[in-house]
């Protein structure tokens, strides 16, 4: 995509940039207002209907959302930028309309298939558009930082809010959300359109005509693609479990963290609230200062500080019990993430080839959301299987292990000849 030479160079608050902001901040607050705050007891209590429905339209969602990344990624290259995104925001907005009118399982399962399907294009066009945005300025980290806000703002107030609002009407809740999407629907429509979706330097590999979809067949343009990634993307092996573990890491914690709070360490719901805005606090407000420390210094430095502070601060939370020690521990946690949240995508970014790059971010993001997808159910396990602190030591191993693997990659040479990953 050829974006940034439409953009001034040092200015990221552009309005594509701003499009980006608002349609990731009201996509997960209504993702995160209907899984964490509507969905369990609206398809439990209201419709009555069984645990396994909310399970099976749990998973749907999930697995809807992880396999299509790639496939998005992919459709950027061929029919745009713009389409894509807004294809993607219309099948999610018929899927939260699904829910919202149909009563049966059958249907409530698919608006939740739907939702996964129709929301995964959003982490591909947003790392697309913020490659593309920043090409030239080279503050791909500090528009991270700024991203991760509205992501976390998002997913951290729409069940807050919704919860006041779920006492009045459930119906009034689901139309407010179909309201929300239908506003990033038209914010979508400002977004740049076809670019072709390459970079046209020869490396690339090709013109505006290869790209286009239909061109030699689908099958053709697969076998094309395949071809071209395995012939460019040039990354240490490595690589991948790395990204596999780095979501592994937080899926392992995100079962259990409520449990262990209330009933290891004994806090009220109201603790464990302000526990989570200290530690979620301090990460906000260290995404955008850390991202610009990374612009100007690297990646490695804010990876390795982060990578290490959680495998020590996770590992010590599982056998802590003093409550003053336990806050400190969450503050640390907090400002690892702080570090590794703008950090990894930039590191990312910079390895990508010149070209397919929504298919490899695509890609790359599938492969993280397995490691989110199977956390929960190891970390479930170990729980019962070892005790409450087993997960938590699971997730500070991972992230120990990542430590080294990111000793070893920030050595190698990404696919920018004479570059090393800094």
């Amino acid at each position: 995509m050829e974006l940034a030479a439409k953009l001034p160079s040092r200015k990221l608050l552009t309005p594509t940039f701003i499009c980006l902001w608002i349609i990731m901040f009201l996509v997960e607050f209504v993702k995160g207002a209907l899984i964490v705050s509507i969905l369990p007891v609206y398809i439990g209590d209201v419709l009555k209907l069984s645990a396994f429905a909310i399970g099976l339209s749990f998973s749907c969602q999930y697995i809807g959302d992880n396999l299509f990344r790639s496939p998005a990624g992919w459709l950027i290259e061929r029919i745009g930028f713009r389409m894509t995104m807004t294809i993607g925001l219309c099948i999610t907005f018929g899927g939260v309309f699904l829910i919202t009118v149909m009563k049966t399982m059958g249907f409530i399962v698919l608006g939740c298939t739907l939702l996964g399907v129709g929301t995964a294009p959003l982490w591909p066009c947003v790392l697309m558009g913020i490659t593309s945005v920043t090409e030239e300025s080279k503050n791909f980290a500090t528009a991270m930082g700024v991203i991760q806000i509205s992501s976390l703002g998002g997913t951290g107030l729409g069940p807050v809010i919704i919860n006041f609002l779920v006492g009045l009407s459930y119906t009034l809740v689901f139309w407010i959300l179909l309201g929300c999407i239908g506003i990033v629907i038209l914010v979508s429509l400002l977004l740049p359109g076809n670019t072709g979706g390459k970079s046209k330097s020869p490396s690339a590999a090709g013109s505006e005509d290869q790209t286009s979809l239909w061109k030699g067949g689908l099958w053709e343009n697969i076998k094309q693609t395949h071809r071209q990634i395995r012939n460019n993307l040039k990354v240490s092996p490595l690589l991948y479990p790395a990204l596999f573990l780095q979501s592994f890491a937080i899926g392992l914690l995100t079962p259990v963290i409520t449990l262990f709070v209330r009933t290891e360490l004994g806090l009220s719901p109201e603790a464990f609230s302000l526990m989570l805005i200290a530690g979620g606090g301090i990460t906000v407000l260290g995404l955008i200062p850390v991202g610009k420390m990374v612009d100007k210094y690297g990646t490695a430095l804010f990876l390795n500080i982060g990578f290490s502070l959680s495998a020590v601060a996770v590992g010590l939370f599982a056998f802590t019990r003093n409550l003053p020690a336990v806050w400190a521990l969450v503050m640390l946690i907090g400002l690892s993430y702080a570090c590794i949240l703008p950090t990894w995508d930039t590191m990312i970014s910079r390895i990508l080839p010149k070209g397919e790059k929504g298919t490899v971010w695509g890609l790359f993001l599938t492969i993280q959301g397995f490691g989110m997808a199977m956390g929960p159910a190891v970390s479930g396990k170990m729980w019962d299987g070892w005790g409450a602190p087993a997960p938590f030591v699971a997730s500070a191993v991972s992230m120990a292990l990542l430590f080294f693997l990111h000793l070893h990659l920030s050595r190698k040479k990404p696919a920018s000849p004479g570059k090393p990953i800094r």
